[in-house]
């Protein structure tokens, strides 16, 4: 086997390992535990040694090596050190566009943030006794609307400042903040 046939080997292997991964998606490799472990990837963040980056380093590195032996006939070790530049300059691109590009860290979408209950906001259209009205609130950086009703079952007045004190099947069922707010006062005189 020469280093010509290495450098094609490695070629067609990273190749093909990216042709399996964008037919079949996301590839989850198991851990090489005797091999040490790379950091991690959490919500927003990746892995600098993941299944696309490896099979780019394999691309690249071997399509170069190949370039270089065969058709430049490059010293062998120069060749092996300019391959090996070239596979990590690929897989940086590749590790580059998927965690800046792909994988925005600021577009990770957290339960807590659109929890209703204890959310401000203000009737739109009035909440006559028994019945719907509408509220206006702000919610993750943007203005919202839901359907409302009184948590006691009372009219609340277009305008009025309301507080959701649950949130069931679309509806928020809220009280006057005036409400909540003279309660807590009085409480502490």
């Amino acid at each position: 086997m020469t280093w010509a046939d290495f450098y094609l080997g490695c070629f067609l292997v990273g190749l093909a390992l990216t042709g399996v991964s964008l037919l079949t998606g996301h590839v989850h490799l198991p851990h090489a535990h005797g091999l040490g472990h790379a950091p991690h990837g959490h919500a927003g963040e990746v892995s600098v040694i993941n299944f696309g980056t490896v099979t780019a380093f394999l691309a690249w590195f071997g399509g170069a090596g190949y370039l270089l032996t065969r058709y430049y006939g490059v010293w062998r070790w120069l060749g092996l050190g300019a391959a090996i530049v070239t596979g990590l300059v690929g897989a940086a691109a590749v590790f580059w566009f998927v965690a800046r590009v792909l994988v925005a860290s600021d577009e990770n979408l957290d339960p807590a943030d659109y929890e209703m209950v204890g959310v401000l906001g203000r009737i739109t259209s009035p909440i006559r006794e028994g019945g719907t009205g509408e509220l206006v609130f702000s919610q993750a950086g943007t203005r919202r609307t839901t359907g409302a009703r009184s948590d006691d079952g009372g009219a609340v007045a277009k305008g009025t400042e309301v507080i959701v004190t649950r949130y069931e099947r679309g509806i928020a069922y809220v009280r006057p903040w005036d409400e909540l707010d003279n309660t807590a006062k009085g409480g502490v005189s």
